[in-house]
């Protein structure tokens, strides 16, 4: 078949390549403008286009999918469209442009986590267990009939960065397997079971750790917003960033919501259960650093979050 790729960040390259080094012909990659990257704010193409290029693949690069990327690509004569992660909607009349319409493969186990934040929600609510699917795209969101799934237990204490590491390979082949079936007439999607739930994309807020929670609820949290948008605190009306975290000692002494204190040669913060165990921080205006030695940097014994 002749196919149409849509994709941006890193997590949508091992689909590209996995469909490249496939029977099919990839007529056209998708995936969004040079975005300015790093403090000197530097132009820089996009994962999906890098590999592309480097594939030797015909790009388009664009922020929405419009009439002009609909007319370009349908000049192509696509047998099939895939999106992986693209960061845009395909409304009609592209939807329904290439012969078989458009998959998606989708970090999730469909119908849970319809959205643009999958993995980072399902960690948020406390998930050991999520996958990937791929569906058929339909105008509603993420609501198409599922071709296949492949589960995935979430390891402990990983962060949403390490899910979607993990997604983004257990996906390719998965995906792949699915435009071979769509190919040769094989492949049969079904209709999502189940109460759907939605994953919209996260925002600073969804970062900001209330300590008056219990434990393990702040340790998802954590999980989920690592490494964006990142989970934050205050302290004395500054942000301090918690880039690692684990549960602490069960012999750790309690301690009220919030307030920080050494306990041999660990740093603990109180919940509303039981401490946790802070292991790396990063204050405003300076770089990651043991939580250990921010403590002592501070020079005193009164530390409350959220203050």
């Amino acid at each position: 078949m002749r196919l149409v790729f849509a994709g941006t960040p890193a997590v949508a390259v091992p689909s590209l390549r996995a469909l490249a080094d496939g029977p099919h012909e990839i007529a056209a990659v998708v995936t969004r403008t040079d975005a300015p990257l790093g403090r000197k704010r530097v132009l820089t193409p996009s994962p999906v286009a890098q590999a592309a290029s480097d594939l030797g693949l015909h790009v388009v690069k664009a922020d929405r999918l419009d009439a002009d990327v609909t007319a370009r690509l349908a000049a192509l004569e696509p047998d099939l469209g895939v999106i992986v992660a693209y960061g845009g909607l395909v409304r009609e009349p592209l939807l329904s442009t290439p012969v078989h319409g458009w998959i998606n493969l989708h970090f999730s186990l469909l119908p849970r986590w319809r959205g643009a934040a999958p993995v980072q929600r399902a960690l948020i609510a406390g998930d050991t267990v999520t996958g990937a699917s791929v569906f058929q795209l339909v105008a509603a969101l993420d609501a198409g009939d599922v071709f296949a799934e492949e589960r995935y237990d979430v390891p402990a204490g990983a962060t949403s960065a390490d899910v979607l590491d993990a997604l983004a390979e257990v996906g390719a082949p998965l995906l792949a397997r699915v435009v071979d079936g769509i190919a040769d007439g094989t492949a049969v999607a079904v209709p999502q079971e189940g109460e759907p739930t939605v994953a919209p994309k996260l925002t600073l807020t969804d970062g900001l750790l209330d300590f008056s929670a219990d434990a393990a609820s702040l340790l998802a949290r954590i999980a989920g917003v690592t490494p964006e948008p990142g989970a934050h605190t205050t302290l004395d009306g500054a942000r301090v960033k918690v880039l690692r975290a684990a549960p602490a000692d069960p012999a750790a002494p309690p301690l009220d919501p919030g307030r920080v204190a050494a306990s041999g040669r660990s740093v603990l913060v109180g919940t509303g259960t039981s401490p946790l165990h802070l292991r790396t921080v990063q204050p405003a205006g300076k770089g990651a650093m043991d939580a250990g030695d921010w403590l002592r940097g501070l020079r005193t014994s009164d530390v409350v979050f959220g203050s």
